[in-house]
């Protein structure tokens, strides 16, 4: 895992990238974030879709809420980036609109605007 702090808009974003699944379960995420608040004191975040399990992105095993509810928790912000488009679930895609509608949690195209968006809220 590499984490590259990025300042952006005055805010400091952290850039959370790698090769292989960092985050299957809630206490992942939670190990997540008590690095990144560690090694970069910062409350944002940018996660590569390709660290979190498949299963993230099945709604039914409310894996997703369980995590995202325990960035909330701890005032983190989160966007995860990456292609979208390959999910047929009307159910994902409809959370992924409310959540890109919200200030918390975005799941956007790339990198650039994921940092955008977080440094804005």
């Amino acid at each position: 895992m590499n984490i590259t702090p990025v300042i952006n808009g005055g805010k400091t974003i952290a850039v959370v990238s790698g090769s292989e699944t960092l985050v299957s379960d809630v206490q992942d995420a939670l190990d997540l974030m008590a690095t990144v608040r560690y090694e970069v004191d910062c409350d944002r975040i940018v996660l590569h879709k390709a660290l979190l399990s498949e299963s993230f992105f099945d709604l039914k095993t409310r894996l997703t809420g369980e995590i995202l509810q325990k960035f909330i928790n701890y005032q983190l912000k989160v966007a995860v980036v990456g292609d979208f488009s390959g999910y047929t679930s009307r159910s994902l895609r409809d959370f992924i609109y409310e959540c890109n509608n919200g200030k918390d949690v975005f799941f956007l195209a790339d990198e650039q605007q994921a940092v955008e968006q977080l440094s804005k809220v």
